[in-house]
């Protein structure tokens, strides 16, 4: 069975606007964690997307990560949160 401990659940959302992705996916680049799967929806006018990252080889520790995503969000006017997956998972559950 494969450890999930890495992993990181990110949410995007916001007014659409162009570059979103490619400014969420160049950060996760830069800092080398994975995008695992990515699904990603524009309803009218508003963006919305979840990602499955693997933060196993990232240079930044978690919260950093988060912190840093958060900002971004902000910067290019967007709502970003990231979670790790063991608790993502705990809190859906039926």
């Amino acid at each position: 069975m494969e450890k999930n401990m890495d992993r990181t659940i990110i949410t995007v959302v916001g007014k659409d606007t162009v570059g979103i992705i490619a400014k969420v996916c160049t950060y996760l680049s830069e800092h080398h964690i994975n995008v695992l799967d990515i699904s990603q929806t524009i309803v009218q006018e508003f963006f919305n997307m979840m990602m499955i990252a693997d933060m196993k080889h990232s240079d930044k520790p978690f919260d950093q990560c988060a912190k840093d995503l958060e900002l971004l969000g902000e910067e290019i006017g967007v709502n970003i949160k990231c979670q790790r997956e063991e608790i993502f998972n705990k809190m859906h559950r039926i």
